[in-house]
């Protein structure tokens, strides 16, 4: 039994009803498609959901709908100038602000894909924050035979001297000498061999330490210094206490016990810091709080690009001050146009190719497929690269070297249907009957061969999306600025810190292709006779 081309996608077709009921039981795949439907649908509208012009503007008594139509700025401010207005300012202005009968409705997200915002428009940045991180004190003590210090590094954080009132006092005046340690200082000044030395000791404030005395090797003549290396000993670990200040330079929330902690001249060398941090960088800082040390580090989250997600801009900010959530939708628009031209592009020629082949047969097929095989072990990557440079890369010219490549794989497959229908009862009736062989080509056979068309077309979608985006990440696709997930990928090889630009793309290319690769499974079940064979 044969189908035509009108009864094979007629509704009313008992074989196309059968196909679509068990399309429809596999929910799944159901949702998929109504999912990458609307999906595509809210990218086709995308100016009305993402664009930095109005959608409707009231002034004067007048309508205007600016996300349709240009209208230069004369119109408005009567300035005599015809260039595009810049609307989101123009809200700002008496004309708007002091007179309610003039008004702007914005879309959802007022940003469009090729608008860079400034620094000034983000509020982000304008609050500091003070880092106290934990040091471990370390120093080390150079002593001579009568315990007087020769040489110190550091050692005066541990006493809370400088470095040169330390010197030449004894080390006793801090450090209790127990037995064991006098008995490694004074076999070293002996010149006698010694493994290596660790006590812990207590100073006299009660500040736990560890000293310490490297291996010794006997020499050719005594040491006038023995060196000892003075640690901290640390409780349990500490983690480092972030405290958030507002442009008053007043904590935020509850005071840290950290900061309570502080003695007044301490806080206040802190806020000087803290709103120098406003004008510029400051270095870290050094404290004492109770026992223990700490550095303070002034941070305050400067604006640079990109830009992590703020308040209007929900998935972050690329390189160029762009707003990914914007570029995201408009690259969806293109990845889904591209690939569903391609595929419709290639499969006509691959069906076309084909249809010709499996129908002749003989040497016309034999002429075909050594061509079909000559043409496909051209590099493609390469032929890319050659007609960019060429030409210029455009959406036009990746869609013709690509769909030139693309159709040859589906020639195969529709190729091996018509070698098995061609002999069939209902082909050699139409061929007794006088029967063009472009009718019975079309007509009687290709209904009937369409079956891995229709399966491998959603397959044959995400493949397109998916190279797409790979072109675009290598650079060998859109121009820029053409919003392409692709190319945010390829800023975040470039941003590796920026993780927005590593999740959001990635994962909008995860979902779509997901969804294609759910209805592909479906419509491959839906067409599959198999299931409902039976061995008797």
């Amino acid at each position: 039994m044969h189908i035509s081309i009108k009864k094979l996608f007629s509704i009313g077709n008992p074989e196309t009803k059968r196909r679509l009921k068990r399309f429809r039981q596999q929910r799944l795949a159901r949702f998929s498609f109504w999912a990458l439907s609307i999906l595509y649908l809210v990218s086709l509208g995308a100016e009305l959901v993402c664009n930095s012009d109005p959608l409707f503007l009231r002034f004067n008594g007048e309508s205007y709908v600016p996300v349709f139509r240009y209208y230069p700025e004369d119109t408005f401010l009567g300035n005599g100038k015809l260039t595009r207005p810049d609307y989101k300012t123009m809200v700002n202005l008496p004309a708007f602000r002091d007179n309610p009968s003039n008004f702007m409705i914005f879309p959802l997200l007022k940003y469009g894909p090729y608008e860079s915002v400034t620094p000034s428009d983000l509020v982000s940045g304008q609050e500091v924050s003070l880092v106290l991180s934990p040091v471990t004190r370390m120093a080390t003590v150079n002593i001579r035979k009568d315990y007087t210090i020769s040489r110190s590094a550091s050692f005066g954080i541990f006493v809370d001297r400088d470095e040169n009132d330390v010197r030449d006092m004894p080390v006793t005046t801090w450090i209790p000498v127990p037995e064991n340690l006098k008995s490694a200082v004074s076999s070293r000044f002996g010149n006698t061999k010694q493994d290596a030395f660790e006590c812990q000791l207590s100073l006299l404030d009660g500040l736990r330490i560890r000293v310490s005395l490297p291996a010794y090797e006997p020499r050719s003549a005594a040491p006038k210094t023995v060196r000892l290396n003075v640690r901290e000993e640390k409780g349990p670990k500490q983690d480092a206490v972030t405290i958030f200040f507002d442009k008053g330079l007043n904590v935020k929330g509850q005071e840290p016990v950290i900061w309570q902690n502080l003695v007044r001249e301490s806080r206040e060398t802190l806020i000087e810091k803290l709103s120098l941090r406003y004008e510029r960088p400051v270095d870290s800082l050094m404290l004492d709080i109770g026992q223990s040390l700490y550095r303070a580090d002034f941070e305050k989250m400067d604006i640079r690009f990109p830009f992590p997600p703020v308040k209007d801009h929900f998935l972050g900010i690329d390189e160029a001050g762009r707003d990914v959530l914007a570029r995201i939708i408009y690259g969806l628009r293109i990845s889904l146009t591209f690939g569903l031209v391609l595929v419709i592009c290639s499969m006509a020629l691959g069906i076309s190719a084909g249809a010709i082949q499996g129908y002749y047969g003989g040497l016309v097929d034999i002429s075909a497929q050594r061509m079909i095989e000559i043409w496909n072990a051209m590099p493609f990557l390469y032929v890319m690269i050659l007609m960019g440079s060429v030409y210029g890369r455009s959406f036009g010219l990746l869609l013709v070297c690509y769909g030139i490549f693309n159709w040859i794989g589906i020639s195969y497959y529709v190729r091996a249907e018509f070698f098995r229908l061609r002999k069939l009862s209902f082909v050699e009736a139409a061929k007794c009957l006088g029967i063009p062989s472009r009718k019975i080509i079309f007509k009687h056979i290709m209904p009937n061969a369409m079956v891995p068309v229709i399966t491998f077309f959603p397959f044959s979608l995400v493949g397109a999306i998916g190279s797409l985006a790979a072109l675009d990440y290598l650079g060998f696709g859109l121009p820029p600025p053409t919003p392409s997930w692709g190319e945010l990928l390829a800023q975040a090889q470039q941003y590796r810190w920026a993780w927005w630009l590593i999740l959001y793309p990635s994962l909008a290319l995860f979902i779509v292709m997901l969804l294609g690769v759910f209805i592909g499974e479906g419509l491959r079940n839906a067409y599959d006779p198999k299931q409902y064979a039976r061995l008797e």
